[in-house]
């Protein structure tokens, strides 16, 4: 079974779909909600004029709390998107994949 495959839009445009289980969305999103809570914290120390190094160290932390999260998202596309397409013999995986990293990378 594919974990990714396209599909047609109403519109003829293609989406491209990654098959997550139950507990994997579950572990993202538990990430994602953590990353919210940072970035909500950040502004109400802006709100409540907080010292500039104490600010720039919770930015850093939810820039690490991203970036952590952005290597779960890369290994497991990496280990199935990207061998899948590689296994069916897509080579074109490798140009999509360099220019997702050089993106990534910023």
């Amino acid at each position: 079974m594919r974990t990714c495959d396209s599909t047609g839009c109403d519109k003829g445009e293609v989406t491209r779909k990654k098959v997550r289980t139950a507990d994997e969305i579950r572990a993202i999103s538990n990430r994602i909600n953590r990353i919210e809570g940072q970035v909500r914290g950040i502004g109400n120390m802006i709100k409540e004029n907080r010292y500039c190094d104490d600010v720039l160290t919770q930015i850093a932390a939810a820039k690490e709390s991203l970036a952590g999260l952005g290597r779960i998202i890369l290994e497991e596309h990496l280990r199935t998107c990207v061998a899948e397409r590689l296994s069916d013999g897509d080579y074109s995986v490798i140009d999509e994949l360099v220019s997702t990293l050089e993106r990534y990378r910023g």
